[in-house]
Order: structure tokens, then sequence, then C-alpha cells
């Protein structure tokens, strides 16, 4: 197999691909916040005392996040059981489960907010993950989601081995676009920039009917 004229052993999905990756995922966090800047926690004081979904919420860094701003219930889902092994230690209060963003484990209207931190990279059509963030929302609900600047994967240094994780770039029109064709109304479009070139595009959409 090769990726971008280069030969490789192998692509990993991401449930394979961060359960390797686990015991090192941590170490990005620093790296991670600055991609979101303070437009992140302005965004996310909607969660206070309300039930929230972090999805791909891997090791917990976004739940860290969702406690600190005083949420209410919180909820994690994760495609990788060895992220969520993590996060199982580090939050002992939340709701943690192994599932797919694609087909979620509970019922219509089960939240008030809905979190996605750099998981889009990882998802090819946004359209089921987007439909099903809307059905679990309650009406009024809230759903903040970034969208990375991220056009190849990177190579994930493990000892001497490298792990490459499918990843898919998304314009921020067609992120839009995927949104409201989810019956989404877009409230907030912001853009974090380093040195000119948008890194990351951090949305806030509302389910209002």
């Amino acid at each position: 197999m090769t990726y971008k004229g280069k030969k490789i052993n192998k692509i990993y999905s991401s449930a394979e691909g961060y359960d390797l990756w686990a015991n090192y995922y941590d170490k990005t966090a620093s790296f991670l916040d600055g991609l979101e800047a303070n437009v992140l926690n302005i965004m996310l004081k909607c969660v206070e005392g309300k039930k929230v979904l972090d999805l791909g919420c891997g090791t917990g860094r976004g739940i860290k996040q969702l406690y600190g701003l005083n949420a209410g219930e919180v909820y994690g889902v994760d495609v990788s059981e060895k992220m969520l092994e993590i996060a199982k230690k580090k939050f002992k209060t939340a709701n943690l489960v192994l599932a797919d963003s694609e087909k979620l484990p509970f019922k219509d209207e089960s939240f008030d907010v809905v979190t996605a931190l750099f998981l889009i990279v990882h998802i090819g059509d946004l359209r089921k993950t987007f439909d099903e963030v809307y059905r679990v929302l309650k009406k009024g609900g809230v759903f903040i989601l970034s969208n990375i600047n991220q056009r190849k994967p990177p190579k994930l240094k493990i000892y001497n081995d490298e792990v490459i994780i499918e990843s898919f770039y998304h314009m921020p029109k067609h992120v839009i676009a995927a949104l409201k064709d989810s019956f989404f109304e877009i409230e907030k479009d912001e853009f974090i920039y380093e040195d000119g070139v948008w890194i990351n595009q951090i949305i806030k959409a509302v389910k209002r009917a």
C-alpha cells in the first residue's frame, strides 16, 4: 500500500490506531489545547449544569474541560477501548461508552449539549454522525465541534515504529453545509489562525426544531 506516494505497512482505523496510541495520547494535550485558544472555552460556557455528551472523548481531555466548566451529567463515547480504559481511571463519575458516533446507544432527545473535538477529521461522511447528534439532542440543544486543518494524517511515533490513523480533510464550507443538511442552525463559526493560515474551525450549532 502507498500513501502520498510513500510505501507504508498500514493505515489504521480509528479504533485500531488509537488503541495503539492510547498510552501516548495525553502527551499531545497541550498541543491540542493550543489549537483551540480561548474560543472553545467561551462556547462551552453553556454546559454549566447541563447533560453533556462528548463524542470521540478519547482519554478524557474534553471531559476534563467539561467538569472544569461545571457540566452536570457527563457522558463520553469513543471507538477505542484502550482510550476509554484510561479515561475511566481518570473520571470515575463520567458515563463512558464504547460506541461509534454514527450509531449512538442513546434515546432521542437525551442531551442538552453534544461536543465533538478533533473527531470529524476521522469521519469520511459527516451526515450520519450529524444526524445522530441531532437525534440525541433535546430541542434547543447545542452541538459544539472542531474541524482541524489537517490535509494528511501525522505519523505518530511509538518507539521505533509509526502509526498512521485514517483521516479526512473537510473544507470549512462543507462542514457548515453538512450541519445545515442535518437541520442545524449555525450560531457561531470561528477560526483559529497561525501565521495567517486557519488551523482550526470551531462551530456552535443549535437544534431549533
